[in-house]
């Protein structure tokens, strides 16, 4: 394909990237980064020694109802009631994940609406690009669409079929075709097993309710041995107890686990802010205290948080909760890395405040 395309103001191209592979400082509202972390240039990764670099992807062409999710990135980033100083100490694990790792932003991956092949593709070579450097990709959202491309460029550098997926949804995203479309936020799973860069008996889902996906479906997902934690199970049985379950299955002849984040995997009634809500799901604070524990238990390669729809919020409710995502995420990271360190890290159920 010919590239005619002017390169916009703002804009660079990252390394051994294609012409069309652009990254702008903000795609849709101003140039942030994730709560006042420095930035970074997606060509120039190499030898920074970053820890986690954000991308984000402007992207909701792959809706089937409420679109929106493309002004995720920047409300993901902006929001919070404290200063963007670049620091957050975490009041539970004692850790302060922006300033104990080494976290960069680099942007938002042009991603035009109309095209979403090439927008796949770029941010399919961007997420390459940060794991190649050595550090894990944060993709903030987004629809999800987006985890299609995220964890092959996860897995283009772990290794293929060497990365499991721990999916947090309402829905499993499985169907074969969107409208007509092989593209679409119902279809990434199916896409990605179909693919080989995620084994479906590696592939853990975690809150899917309601009144989707048709039998067809389900029994395509039971035959690549796919294991999905429908709410009622978790109700059953505890959320901790399958989650559990899913740690086991995660690291079992894999080298990295991709952890996927839909925001409607939460109440609409704690997240309103999204693209197709479904009553009766997590509510926000088990979903921060999974995250948590995930991070905390697994080798993380890759993360993405998608589907926060601004347009669709109240009182920005989501938009603090996909931010709240991220940080539970990273200090989950910051406090392993004390552990394998050799260090004693705080313990979560510990008191706050010592000898009290």
């Amino acid at each position: 394909m010919e590239n005619d395309a002017e390169n916009p103001e703002g804009a660079e191209n990252p390394e051994g990237a294609g012409d069309l592979e652009v990254m702008v400082r903000g795609m849709f509202g101003p140039d942030v980064t994730f709560l006042g972390v420095p930035r970074a240039e997606l060509g120039s990764l190499d030898g920074l020694g970053l820890d986690v670099v954000f991308l984000g992807a402007p992207f909701d062409s792959g809706t089937s109802y409420r679109p929106g999710a493309r002004f995720g990135p920047q409300a993901i980033r902006a929001t919070d009631y404290l200063p963007h100083d670049g620091s957050r100490p975490h009041l539970a694990l004692g850790v302060d994940p922006l300033a104990e790792l080494r976290v960069a932003d680099a942007g938002d991956v042009l991603m035009p609406p109309g095209e979403t092949q090439e927008s796949l593709r770029r941010l399919e070579a961007a997420v390459h690009a940060v794991a190649s450097a050595g550090a894990i990709p944060v993709i903030l959202g987004g629809d999800h669409t987006i985890t299609w491309p995220d964890a092959t460029g996860v897995a283009r550098h772990t290794g293929w079929g060497r990365v499991s997926l721990i999916h947090f949804d309402a829905h499993a995203d499985t169907a074969d075709i969107q409208f007509g479309s092989l593209y679409g936020h119902g279809t990434p799973m199916r896409r990605l097993i179909e693919s080989g860069a995620v084994r479906g008996d590696r592939f853990l889902q975690i809150g899917l309710r309601g009144y989707w996906p048709e039998p067809p479906v389900l029994a395509w997902m039971a035959a690549q041995q796919m294991r999905s934690f429908e709410m009622s199970e978790i109700v059953s049985r505890g959320l901790d107890t399958c989650l559990s379950d899913a740690f086991a299955i995660a690291v079992d002849e894999c080298d990295g686990v991709f952890l996927s984040v839909d925001v409607d995997v939460v109440d609409p009634g704690m997240a309103p802010g999204t693209g197709t809500p479904e009553p009766g799901g997590l509510t926000t604070r088990q979903l921060l205290d999974a995250v948590r524990r995930i991070a905390m238990s697994l080798p993380l390669a890759g993360i993405d948080v998608v589907e926060v729809s601004p347009p669709y919020d109240h009182a920005e409710v989501t938009a603090f909760l996909g931010n709240r995502v991220v940080l539970e995420a990273l200090s989950g990271i910051a406090w392993r890395r004390r552990q394998l360190a050799g260090d004693q890290p705080r313990r979560p159920d510990a008191p706050l405040l010592e000898g009290r």
